[in-house]
Parts: C-alpha cells; sequence; structure tokens
C-alpha cells in the first residue's frame, strides 16, 4: 500500500458497501445522472473483479472508491476512480490504483488499463500508467448498415 497523509483513512476490498455512499462518489466524479437506477449499485459491486473503498475510520463513510472490471484471465480496467475533493492530495487515489494493480497483478492480468479523464494523466504516469495507441471509443446506439 502507498499509503496516505491521513492516518484516520483506511482501504477494503468489497463485495458491498451502503449505496447511498457510492452514489454520493458518482456524484463526486460528476458520473451520476438523476435518471440512473441506484438499485443496481450492489451488482455492479459484486460484479466487479476488485472493488476498493477508502473510508474515514472515525465515521466509517466512503470518502474513495474505485474497481477492477475483468475478464479474470488476461486483460483489465481500473475504472471509477475517485476522491471526495475534501480528501484529494492525500494519497487516497494512489494507494488505491495500487490496492487495484496489486489485485490484477495476482490474478495474473498482462494488461491493466484506463481511460484518464482530461488532466488526470499526471496522476496516472506517476503510478505506471502510460498513453498507448489508439483511442477509446463510445458506443453511440447508431449501428452503420
Amino acid at each position: 500500500m502507498v499509503g496516505t497523509d491521513d492516518e484516520n483513512i483506511e482501504f477494503s476490498h468489497v463485495k458491498e458497501w451502503p449505496t447511498d455512499e457510492v452514489v454520493d462518489l458518482y456524484r463526486a466524479g460528476n458520473w451520476w445522472k438523476d435518471e440512473y437506477d441506484p438499485s443496481g449499485i450492489p451488482d455492479l459491486i459484486k460484479g466487479s473483479s476488485d472493488f476498493v473503498v477508502a473510508f474515514d475510520k472515525r465515521s466509517g463513510r466512503a470518502v474513495g472508491m474505485g474497481r477492477l472490471i475483468s475478464d479474470d484471465v488476461s486483460d483489465g480496467y481500473i475504472q471509477d476512480l475517485v476522491v471526495l475533493p475534501e480528501h484529494r492530495g492525500k494519497g487516497i487515489g494512489a494507494s488505491m490504483v495500487n490496492e487495484l494493480v496489486s489485485t490484477g497483478l495476482k490474478m495474473g492480468l498482462v494488461w491493466i488499463g484506463l481511460i484518464a479523464e482530461e488532466g488526470t494523466e499526471e496522476f496516472y504516469s506517476d503510478q505506471g500508467f502510460a498513453p498507448f495507441p489508439g483511442r477509446p471509443m463510445l458506443y453511440k446506439g447508431e449501428r452503420s448498415r
């Protein structure tokens, strides 16, 4: 574990976590839309190869999360890494990346990737990631004929 500047933060690999706290983290990352159904959060967590939560020992509430989604054989993606704004800059995100990469390596994954939000490239570079050829693409619901 990389460690943090806050001795009150702990990390846990979980298969469940209170839905409202996970939704709050998605909102902090600007990834939650009002039309999303929070009832899917438990399955999202269970369906992840690894789901790491950073939580404050004093309150027990989540201050960060990240997940590894994978075929559990060769490839994995780190996704949904977020830390509440008031807890950023303390090493929490770096510790979660380290935990997720370690899990992937223990699983025998040979390719671990992610899509970095604009402006976060230096953070991920410091964690050992580098740009790769190609461009991520997003399905928009239109099929060519």
